[in-house]
């Protein structure tokens, strides 16, 4: 096994941790493990590995919180359905714009998915949150919103589709985090068919980002549950590990552009 394929491992632990955790940062955090850590080399490549890995670890930490009864079926699977038409339409646009510009355009999401975890989850809601007529049309126009950003940017969505499930439904964190998954794999797997292809998936890649992402996602889903009332520290950080990392990513993309790299 190469140093590249432990690598991958590695990386791969950290964004299932980051799922089963807190149902959001997979393709945030992949694309640029993938680029600068693992050293795959084309952008689009890195997003259609990451959206393929992420979407297959978010299944397995789906399991998990179902498992554990923390996952509202109807507003899920209704949130994933309008968003996988928006998925499908963002990654056929991502695919049309330069990897160097889409990789700028990433990093300023970050930044502003950053300030927007800066505000904080709270743990209230209504645990017992039904799907009803009057809820359907708000789950819907914001899971195409989301499927939409999510698939041009090729990222999974988690950060969106969390405060977006407790805005349209008023459920508890804790249920939108396990119900947020469902979205992520669903709008992963869009992506990364569309992107497949096109020939920009590395498939081995791929398979050792899942087998570390496995592991590290059923210690993310144990902390959560622990964590559930109690997660606004834990957010604010990961929110500047955010803004570190859209810093580094303006810098590998926009820097040479400007003389600075």
């Amino acid at each position: 096994m190469s140093l590249q394929d432990l690598l991958a491992i590695f990386a791969g632990s950290i964004v299932g941790f980051s799922l089963g955790l807190i149902g959001g940062g997979g393709s945030v955090l992949a694309v640029p493990l993938l680029l600068y850590v693992v050293g795959v080399r084309d952008p689009h490549v890195a997003i259609g590995t990451s959206a393929l890995a992420v979407a297959l670890n978010a299944f397995a930490n789906l399991a998990q919180h179902a498992r554990a009864g923390n996952v509202k079926w109807p507003c899920a699977v209704s949130f994933a359905g309008a968003g996988v038409v928006g998925a499908l339409i963002g990654s056929t646009l991502g695919k049309m714009v330069n990897g160097q510009h889409l990789l700028a355009l990433f990093a300023i999401v970050m930044i502003a998915v950053g300030a927007s975890m800066l505000r904080g989850r709270s743990g209230e809601g209504d645990p017992a949150v039904r799907m009803h007529r009057g809820m359907a049309p708000r789950i819907l126009a914001i899971g195409l919103g989301a499927g939409l950003l999510s698939g041009f940017f090729g990222i999974g969505g988690g950060f969106l589709i969390v405060p977006g499930l407790v805005m349209a439904s008023g459920m508890p964190i804790l249920n939108a985090v396990g119900s947020s998954l469902f979205s992520v794999g669903a709008f992963g797997v869009t992506t990364a068919a569309n992107y497949a292809l096109s020939g920009l998936v590395d498939w081995r890649i791929a398979i050792l980002f899942i087998v570390g992402g496995v592991a590290g996602g059923m210690v993310g889903m144990k902390l959560a549950m622990r964590l559930a009332g109690r997660r606004g520290a834990l957010v604010k950080v990961f929110a500047f590990v955010l803004f570190a990392v859209a810093a580094y990513m303006l810098y590998r993309s926009v820097g040479p552009l400007v003389g600075l790299g």
